[in-house]
């Protein structure tokens, strides 16, 4: 571990592991085969690479997409790491050098795809080259529960018994309980160790908005972050195209990116999103696993996710540097009645579909929650947490109302008609003495109000009678008046109305309805991880200036921004401004590869900045 910790300083930049990193090497270093689930952001990546260096031999990286390939190995080249990847984007004569190499043992790293390491002539030259290690990246993708499934993941177990006595290193950054059951089975010849740490990313702000206007919805929350870059997420090719067209007449640098687009432009946009500072990506699913880009500010989605992890798995591309970033996700009941057709249309076995139904509920639940969103979010994976002060919830911008009202007259429906009420909302009301009432709530309303009662576990499906819906213990006390209950209108507030709600909440949820909710004084946002003081006006001058130095290097050398100096070293370059070379490596997160390589250039900018100020 002492040579793990001065090649971590050496090569990276760094003098601590990040939580959670060093036990999980422990375990890598004694030999064991590790199942690692970590949120995007907390290092993952670092469990194989910094093995690789201090052990030698070849380490070999199983990636679904060549763009993070390329990334990664000329991020590990720049460190004067020797890495390659093989795939189909190498020319002929490309892949015959790097097999060379790869005889040669020449190599600590080699990244490659799951349908490039099965192929028998790989698996020849790597057990010739020596390979000891085999990582699996996206390790959820080997299940069928996780939301990626991939069946060319299924041929790794293969595959490694084939190389032969190999230690297998699989991480990942969603994956419940039957999705790690899943890929310990599918992967491991014994059972491996296991780590899962927190799921919590504290410093992303969680939003969620009912659809009112989504283009100009959409437009606002982008003008915060003028001049940062982000994703946007769409359900469709089409509304992907539109949108990044609407965007690109406001001024915005928005790029489309979708699988139906040809893959040279697509290839293009994802370069120039990497590069560029202020590039917005307008996308479908198709993009994201794998990208690699710290300094993303947002992540919006225009649409209902496909599920919780995909949701989970598709905001924690923002703020991977640990500063702050956004999110906001806008949906509609026409979203979500279209994910559960789909559901419901789908070719997959019941059990799976079932497993697709709870993990929509989750989200459902997420949206339409009048609570915390990130206790809803982690619940959904087992995590409980308090309050957190850093999602619109908290912050007062959703509109709550005192529900136990309207709550029980849903129940009391429920009871009436023994469960068999709802068809499209439509029932034989001419039977309830209920008949009439409601008319304070349009239908959509009511459909909001249900999904709550579900989402707060006071209504469920019947496990006998899936037809049948019941209530909850939880349901019957507020049927019965022994606890209060407060819900979400679905509505964002003003500002000047934001402590009415957060008294709803404080008062509702004190009188003995879930949890007590702290006072409101601690409602106040998370300081996010390793978050670091504001700059001074002077300071944000000098931090545009090496961000545009950065770009410039970046696009000539056609690479990722990121490979340069990431954005917390930029700012603690403008904080500190060093003035030699010694000075520049004592910021954290430069390596001695990069400031030879690069060094001389920013000092250069701070030189002339400080002689200009």
């Amino acid at each position: 571990m002492q040579e793990a910790k001065d090649a971590l300083t050496r090569v990276f930049g760094f003098t601590e592991f990040r939580p959670g990193q060093e036990e999980i090497l422990r375990a890598i270093f004694a030999g064991e085969h590790v199942l690692a689930v970590m949120p995007t952001g907390s290092g993952k990546s670092l469990l194989y690479q910094l093995p690789a260096i201090v052990r030698g031999g070849l380490t070999i990286v199983v990636s679904p997409l060549i763009a993070l390939m390329r990334d990664q190995v000329q991020q590990l080249n720049a460190r004067g790491i020797p890495a390659c990847a093989l795939n189909s984007a190498n020319s002929g004569e490309d892949n015959a050098v790097i097999e060379a190499g790869l005889r040669r043992r020449r190599y600590r790293l080699l990244y490659a795809a799951p349908e490039r390491l099965v192929r028998p002539g790989t698996l020849e030259l790597l057990r010739e080259a020596g390979a000891g290690v085999i990582a699996i990246d996206e390790a959820h993708c080997v299940s069928q529960w996780g939301h990626d499934f991939r069946p060319e993941y299924l041929g790794l177990a293969g595959a490694a018994r084939v190389i032969g006595d190999v230690q297998l290193i699989a991480v990942t950054a969603t994956a419940g309980a039957p999705t790690r059951a899943d890929i310990v089975n599918k992967l491991f010849p014994v059972n491996p160790q296991i780590f899962v740490r927190s799921f919590d990313r504290p410093n992303l702000h969680l939003a969620m908005a009912r659809k009112t206007d989504p283009e100009r919805q959409i437009e606002t929350f982008i003008a915060r972050h003028k001049g940062h870059s982000g994703i946007v997420y769409c359900n469709s090719r089409k509304g992907a195209e539109k949108l990044g067209q609407r965007l690109a007449q406001k001024g915005i640098l928005a790029l489309p990116y979708h699988a139906g687009m040809e893959a040279a432009l697509r290839s293009a946009h994802q370069d120039e999103f990497l590069r560029h500072d202020g590039a917005v990506i307008i996308a479908t699913a198709a993009f994201g696993m794998g990208i690699d880009k710290p300094n993303v500010r947002f992540v919006c989605h225009a649409g209902l996710p496909q599920s919780i992890e995909a949701y989970y798995q598709e905001i924690g591309r923002a703020g991977r540097d640990g500063l702050p970033a956004e999110t906001l996700t806008l949906f509609s009941d026409d979203d979500i009645l279209l994910r559960e057709r789909q559901i419901d249309e789908s070719g997959a076995a019941q059990d799976l579909k079932r497993m697709e139904k709870r993990k929509l509920n989750a989200l459902i639940a997420l949206c339409e929650s009048p609570r915390c969103r990130r206790q809803a979010l982690l619940a959904a994976f087992g995590e409980a947490s308090e309050p957190c002060g850093n999602c619109d919830i908290c912050d007062g911008k959703g509109a709550l109302f005192k529900g136990t009202a309207a709550a029980q007259r849903l129940m009391s429906a429920i009871n009436r008609t023994s469960g068999r009420f709802l068809s499209g909302f439509q029932w034989s009301g001419a039977l309830l003495r209920a008949f009439g009432r409601g008319k304070e709530f349009r239908p959509a309303q009511w459909r909001s109000i249900f999904r709550q009662l579900r989402a707060a576990d006071l209504a469920g499906q019947d496990p006998q009678d899936r037809s049948r819906w019941i209530l909850t213990q939880s349901g019957r006390a507020v049927l019965d008046g022994e606890a209060p209950l407060a819900l979400c209108s679905g509505t964002s507030v003003s500002a000047g109305r934001q402590a009415d709600v957060l008294h709803i909440l404080e008062e509702v949820q004190g009188a003995g309805t879930g949890d007590p909710l702290p006072p409101r004084e601690a409602f106040k946002p998370l300081k996010p991880v390793g978050e670091m003081a504001p700059l001074t006006a002077n300071q944000d001058r000098l931090l545009a200036a090496l961000q545009a130095r950065r770009l410039e290097i970046a696009r000539k050398r056609k690479q990722p921004a990121s490979t340069i100096f990431d954005d917390r070293v930029l700012i603690e370059m403008a904080r500190k401004q060093p003035k030699t070379d010694e000075d520049l490596r004592a910021i954290p997160g430069v390596g001695p590869d990069q400031a030879a390589r690069h060094g001389a250039v920013f000092l250069k900018v701070i030189s002339n900045y400080d002689s200009d100020s």
